[in-house]
């Protein structure tokens, strides 16, 4: 074999990266409330982008002209490409907003309410306890090491060293927090939580505790018939018992809110039924309009110095790539909405037993995008739709074959399957061969193990534990 070195020159073609394509890329799959946050940043890194006041957009030009400069640019000195958007006097970013009328009656929707925390819930009954100060500054510890849960999680123990007091007092100041509300806050261990509740509820039932004493994890299993041949009871008083124990709270804590809970969701695109038809909002009202300063057109002239047209042509440049990648994420979400609206109209009219299996590559086909830009676009996505707010992944569903020849999405048959489950008689419930079966009756040929697995994802117990005696 011939080794060398030489010059060769050969002509290819590829994608380059370009920061403008990452730009539209990241745009692209960010939320409105993410893209809120993008514009934020890039209003203080760019000085040529500036907030629109639609105040001063009385003929659709801003007010503020620049004098034209006729002086003749040398050819090839500097990339313009900003010249074309001072003459076009359109918004290439967020469509203009309407405006709206203040409103001078208000209702409770207008304000926001806080949920307290578990801790706080704790610290406000604390002190209005009769503890002295001294117990107040061991239940404001003890408190602060109770978890989301409502679960201790430091030891008596290690409370007394840290605090330099007797366990006794942490022992005494314990019990006076587990009297609190939420009933069974405070526990150590799960049997203790349950135990505090059945005593503030009352339930005078020594089969009720011996049971949350010793058999939590045959109960949790279903195993009520063993349960009952231990205990030396029928079946249905443990039955009985085992009815009485779900109604206790394992998590007590979880009812309260938490400083890191997001609370609400802002759907991305809106979907409005008028008549027979389906409206496509894309929703903006959240994200800025922005637009380009025009005040800096006058230092491009022959009068500033290289560095700063330079500078300004560069940021220029940013600015306007920046409202094309906005409009783009725009047209982009319209184009994937609507094509899904085409494909899942019977979905937003009848239900989710009606959603049909879809892929990325049958969208991306339809619109004329890769299947890369789609998965993008509804990434993070949300959409407000009569079925409820949904993730626009949602409607991208596997799904089985029917006899029929058609194809059935995995969220059909899961509705399906918790139809067939509600619907059984408790005393003798199916099992997953006999709910496949009841589906293949209706043109869904679907597998044993299929069917325990969506079981699974819809949290339905097996068989065992849906048994009532």
């Amino acid at each position: 074999m011939r080794m060398g070195y030489g010059l060769h020159m050969e002509q290819t073609q590829k994608l380059i990266m370009t920061p403008e394509l990452r730009q539209a890329i990241t745009v692209l799959q960010l939320s409105s409330l993410e893209l809120s946050m993008y514009i934020e940043q890039q209003l203080q890194e760019n000085p040529l982008l500036e907030l629109k006041d639609d105040s001063q957009d009385n003929d659709g030009t801003n007010g503020d002209q620049v004098e034209e400069v006729n002086e003749p640019e040398t050819p090839g000195e500097f990339d313009i490409d900003w010249q074309e958007y001072f003459h076009d006097s359109s918004d290439l970013g967020i469509p203009k907003a309407e405006k709206v009328a203040d409103q001078l009656e208000y209702s409770y929707e207008n304000f926001v309410r806080q949920v307290p925390t578990l801790s706080e819930h704790l610290m406000l009954q604390l002190s209005l306890s009769r503890c002295g100060p001294r117990e107040k500054l061991i239940g404001e510890y003890l408190i602060g090491n109770i978890d989301s849960h409502g679960y201790l999680q430091v030891t008596v123990e290690d409370a007394s060293v840290s605090l330099g007091v007797a366990m006794e007092e942490v022992e005494r100041v314990l019990s006076i927090i587990q009297t609190f509300d939420p009933m069974g806050v405070g526990a150590r261990s799960l049997e203790e939580c349950l135990l505090i509740q059945a005593d503030q509820m009352g339930l005078n039932n020594s089969l009720v505790r011996q049971v949350i004493k010793d058999h939590l994890v045959d109960l949790a299993k279903g195993k009520i018939g063993k349960m009952a041949q231990v205990l030396g009871v029928t079946v249905q008083e443990v039955q009985r018992v085992a009815d009485i124990i779900k109604t206790l709270d394992p998590k007590p804590g979880r009812n309260f809110g938490s400083p890191n809970d997001t609370r609400y969701i802002t759907p991305d695109v809106v979907l409005e039924k008028v008549g027979s038809d389906y409206i496509i909002l894309i929703n903006d009202n959240s994200v800025p309009r922005i637009t380009i300063n025009s005040a800096y057109r006058a230092v491009l002239n022959k009068n500033a110095d290289t560095k700063t047209r330079r500078f300004v042509e560069s940021k220029l440049n940013a600015a306007a790539w920046l409202l094309r990648s906005i409009e783009q994420r725009r047209l982009t979400l319209y184009k994937v909405a609507n094509c899904l609206v085409e494909l899942q109209r019977d979905f937003l009219d009848r239900g989710v037993k009606y959603l049909k299996p879809l892929n990325l590559k049958k969208v991306a086909d339809i619109v004329g995008l890769h299947e890369s830009t789609v998965s993008r676009a509804t990434s993070n996505k949300y959409i407000q739709t009569p079925q409820g707010v949904l993730e626009m992944k949602y409607f991208f569903s596997s799904g089985l074959s029917s006899t029929a020849g058609s194809s059935v999405s995995a969220e059909s048959i899961k509705k399906m399957l918790q139809e067939i489950v509600a619907a059984e008689d408790v005393k003798d419930p199916y099992n997953d061969q006999k709910i496949a079966e009841i589906l293949k009756r209706r043109d869904i040929n679907i597998s044993r193990r299929t069917v325990a697995k969506y079981r699974d994802e819809l949290g339905i117990a097996p068989i065992r534990k849906r048994r009532r005696y």
